[in-house]
């Protein structure tokens, strides 16, 4: 009971101060919907609304908090007195822990792509939508304020939506940034030797052999369950600068390179595949040739990321493509370009070599069995003729006794 005498009185006083600060103000007036103002960073959630609507309405900061969750510490505002209008603050990072902490509502729309993402046939959001509400300090049976309620939602694409594209080596996290509000994670793509994507590939210093089967792996962390990565489309190019560049596609959606062959994709937070080390025709006069490879990765819920893949199997008419020549050329402004080091390949003649070698081996031997053959013969006459003579002679020393 004194807990609360003493809750009451020390909200009563903070009240009296506040009014004096809020008295005369044009702020001090009823509650109305333009008092919240809703920013949907890239990383947080930010919210702040007037205070002295709140204290003209006979409550105060710290009798307000998210979905009504007064108990929790986490759930309330702070206020803000330096600023001009006073406002109280709140803010929450975009995780799907923090989200749920304060009983905020996070769910996931199916849209048909337009704009940006005209170039995808489905395109989905998470829209998170919440209430900041008021608790009546009133001890008694009967009330004279009025609740105050403020809702709140955000909504951001799945899809990554890259301000400066930033560039990564590999096995180096790309931590993705946004420029209108975009779902965090990290990125990372990471070079293997192998197809069970155990043995990180080691370029040497001379460059890959022609034909070397590279291993891709793209993996997102940071994510709950609930979303799966999927690569849109792969490319090399000779820069690590997406603009005004040679490329080459390894795949668009479904359509592959010869070589390069498709693991997983849109199935787990991790997107593979492999292609075989070649060489840009504009590098043949140099020992090695360099190139960068380049992926457009966005996210599916994973429920949905089956039908994706799918997409695959339809008919090539009534699925959406984006076209290597089209006006975005090989910069993927609209998804998060995550992109490998380094990748030398040197000038091989090493198949024309094998050839060459294996030719003059076989000659080689050729050349000396004949030559054994021949030198056998000789000494097979030679002896023949030697030997005959000596029959020759003993034959005649026999005929004069």
């Amino acid at each position: 009971m004194w807990l609360v005498l003493l809750t009451y009185l020390l909200a009563s006083l903070l009240l009296i101060q506040a009014q004096n600060a809020c008295t005369g103000h044009s702020t001090f007036r009823r509650p109305a919907n333009s008092d919240i103002e809703v920013f949907c960073g890239s990383q947080t959630v930010d919210l702040q609304i007037l205070l002295c609507p709140i204290y003209f309405n006979g409550y105060n900061e710290s009798l307000l908090s998210l979905n009504s969750q007064h108990s929790k510490q986490q759930c309330k505002g702070t206020a803000d007195w330096t600023a001009n209008p006073p406002v109280v603050k709140f803010n929450f990072s975009i995780t799907e822990e923090a989200i749920t902490e304060c009983s905020n509502q996070m769910t996931v729309t199916q849209e048909v792509g337009t704009g940006l993402f005209a170039d995808f046939s489905n395109v989905q959001y998470i829209n998170i939508t919440g209430m900041i509400c008021s608790e009546d300090p009133s001890t008694g049976a009967i009330t004279y304020h009025q609740e105050v309620m403020y809702g709140f939602s955000c909504r951001y694409p799945l899809q990554y939506l890259v301000n400066n594209t930033e560039m990564s080596v590999s096995g180096v996290n790309l931590a993705v940034k946004d420029n209108n509000g975009s779902f965090i994670s990290t990125l990372s793509m990471q070079l293997y030797s192998d197809n069970g994507y155990s043995a990180m590939l080691q370029i040497p210093p001379g460059g890959l052999e022609l034909k070397t089967r590279i291993f891709v792996e793209v993996k997102a962390s940071n994510l709950t369950n609930r979303f799966n990565v999927v690569l849109d489309r792969c490319y090399a190019t000779t820069s690590p600068f997406l603009v005004n560049t040679t490329f080459y596609d390894l795949f668009v959606g479904c359509n592959l390179d010869g070589q390069t062959v498709m693991g997983v994709n849109g199935e787990q937070q991790e997107a593979r595949f492999s292609f075989e080390a070649f060489r840009f025709i504009k590098h043949t006069d140099v020992a090695l040739s360099t190139y960068y490879v380049h992926c457009a990765t966005r996210l599916c819920v994973n429920s949905f990321c089956p039908s994706l893949v799918q997409n695959c199997t339809t008919d090539s008419n009534s699925r959406r493509r984006r076209s290597s020549e089209d006006n975005q050329g090989t910069t993927v402004s609209d998804t998060a370009t995550v992109t490998s080091g380094p990748i030398m390949i040197r000038l091989d003649n090493g198949a024309l070599q094998t050839d060459v070698n294996s030719t003059v081996l076989a000659v080689s031997v050729v050349a000396a069995i004949i030559g054994a053959f021949c030198f056998s013969l000789v000494a097979f006459i030679v002896y023949h003729k030697y030997y005959s003579n000596i029959n020759f002679s003993k034959t005649s020393l026999y005929t004069q006794e």
